[in-house]
């Protein structure tokens, strides 16, 4: 079968252009004209950041909306949004500003973060780069998925879902192109059993070495 090679990426983060949000109704004005490459930024890589501390949400609008609104309903709304289940990122913003208009209706008062503790729109450039690994058979991914950097897991297991055609993890993929009278469903069952998405890199490479660990014991 063909080997699956593995790749690591970094982010190169920089300021969107766009004027930070102090209150409610202004993020609701900037999420509303960002690019797809902010909105990507705010709710996809925040995994990949090195300054990303695992709160309670994974997405830099609820964090923000908890931590510096000080609401924790709205938190709460938008931590809820997966943005990986919408079909575009333009679904996923329509879905953002509701959530938010919503909350703009209940509220008697625009909430507002105090002064430096606004909110600043960045945007990133992924570069990807060969891991120099190799993987030669279904049976070596759980070894290799447990070596792999965050990077490679983002960029493998996060972020290929939004690439087309198929819209799945790398090795989900590799898998389904190099399947061989079924031999290779147990993986890909393992790697579709994963609820990924509270989960740090670091939790989400243990998770997935383990599950397949034991489809491969299993067989």
């Amino acid at each position: 079968m063909t080997p699956f090679e593995v790749k690591d990426c970094a982010l190169l983060t920089r300021m969107s252009g766009l004027p930070p949000a102090f209150n409610l109704r202004e993020l609701r004005e900037r999420i509303a004209a960002c690019s797809d490459n902010v909105l990507f930024h705010h709710y996809c890589e925040t995994t990949l950041r090195p300054t990303f501390d695992n709160p309670d949400y994974r997405n830099d609008f609820a964090v923000w909306s908890k931590l510096y609104l000080g609401d924790r309903v709205l938190a709460e709304r938008l931590g809820i949004l997966d943005p990986y289940s919408f079909p575009s990122l333009g679904d996923l913003r329509a879905a953002t500003l509701e959530v938010i208009d919503e909350r703009l209706g209940e509220l008697t008062m625009i909430p507002w973060a105090r002064p430096g503790d606004e909110f600043f729109f960045m945007e990133a450039t992924t570069v990807m780069f060969s891991a120099g690994v190799r993987i030669s058979h279904p049976s070596e991914l759980a070894d290799a998925v447990r070596e792999m950097t965050n990077g490679s897991i983002y960029y493998h297991y996060l972020e290929a879902r939004r690439r087309s055609p198929i819209e799945k993890d790398d090795f989900t993929a590799w898998l389904l192109e190099n399947e061989d009278g079924g031999r290779n469903r147990p993986y890909i069952e393992a790697l579709a059993s994963i609820d990924f998405h509270f989960h740090s890199l670091a939790d989400l490479r243990k998770e997935l070495a383990t599950r397949l660990s034991r489809r491969e014991e299993a067989k």
